[in-house]
């Protein structure tokens, strides 16, 4: 081969490599908002109204609180099939989820979007990812399920979704109780897990959230109702915002400070056997 071929090759190389590289700088918008239960219509109008609004901001990646579309009506006290399988979302003909890849790539932002999806005659409490141009990059279901979360089906497991910024996770609400579930998520690469919710409306989703950082070393946003925050892989918090009207915290994060140089690093898996031992 000739030099200058082998040239052309290299830079060819060169070129797909600094395609695929993961983005470090993400500029995330948390949604916050209180839903009105039963309300699909009123909800999606919320959510398009203040995310629009901030599209000067040039948001990366948007995320919602947990099943926000339906304000959480799994947890209603009027409850009754019939009427849950009106807001649950056919993924296929939902006119909500086609109305939010197009918001998505008119914005040019990334969505992390909460809502109730009817699949095969089950229900799930969902949490669809669509990219900046408004394709579909995965969805997650929620994994573990308490109370009237037993409405729902639980999630099958614990996906990483590959992205512009390399891989991101999420968890839904009460998913963050479990340490074994983040933990998962970053061994897969998640150098960022998104945490949609619902309940718990005080101040211990921060420190928990905060601890789950810290021990894994990444970032983690979550969206609440009332409160939205992101935390680094210190244990800090970058940024937070409590409202009582619809609002989006806007934060720019540097995945880069991601590491896995201590307790990444230093796990003893042999040690850890016993927490694989079903119950």
């Amino acid at each position: 081969m000739s030099h200058a071929g082998s040239m052309k090759i290299t830079v060819l190389l060169l070129l797909f490599a600094a395609a695929g590289a993961a983005e470090d700088r993400i500029r995330l918008g948390l949604f916050t908002a209180v839903p009105v239960m039963w309300d699909v219509e009123a909800n999606w109008q919320t959510f398009q109204r203040t995310v629009e609004a901030r599209a000067g901001d040039r948001v990366d990646l948007i995320v919602t609180p947990e099943c926000f579309l339906d304000g959480y009506a799994a947890s209603a006290k009027d409850w009754s099939l019939e009427r849950f399988q009106t807001i649950a979302q056919d993924f296929d003909a939902s006119p909500y989820l086609a109305r939010l890849r197009a918001l998505a790539e008119k914005l040019r932002s990334a969505i992390l979007f909460g809502y109730t999806e009817k699949r095969g005659g089950r229900f799930y409490n969902a949490a669809l990812l669509v990219n900046r141009d408004g394709r579909v990059v995965g969805q997650y279901y929620k994994t573990h399920l308490q109370n009237h979360d037993l409405r729902f089906t639980p999630g099958p497991d614990l996906p990483v979704f590959d992205t512009a910024w390399g891989k991101i996770g999420a968890l839904i609400c009460a998913d963050r109780r479990w340490p074994e579930t983040a933990r998962v998520l970053r061994l897969k690469g998640a150098r960022l897990i998104l945490v949609p919710s619902y309940g718990m409306w005080h101040l211990d989703n921060e420190w928990w959230m905060r601890t789950r950082s810290y021990e894994n070393e990444n970032f983690l946003a979550f969206a609440h109702p009332n409160v939205a925050f992101i935390t680094d892989p210190k244990g800090g918090v970058v940024a937070r915002l409590q409202s009582n009207v619809a609002s989006l915290l806007v934060a720019d994060v540097d995945l880069s400070q991601v590491s896995d140089k201590t307790h990444i690093r230093d796990r003893r898996p042999e040690l850890y056997e016993r927490i694989s031992v079903p119950r």
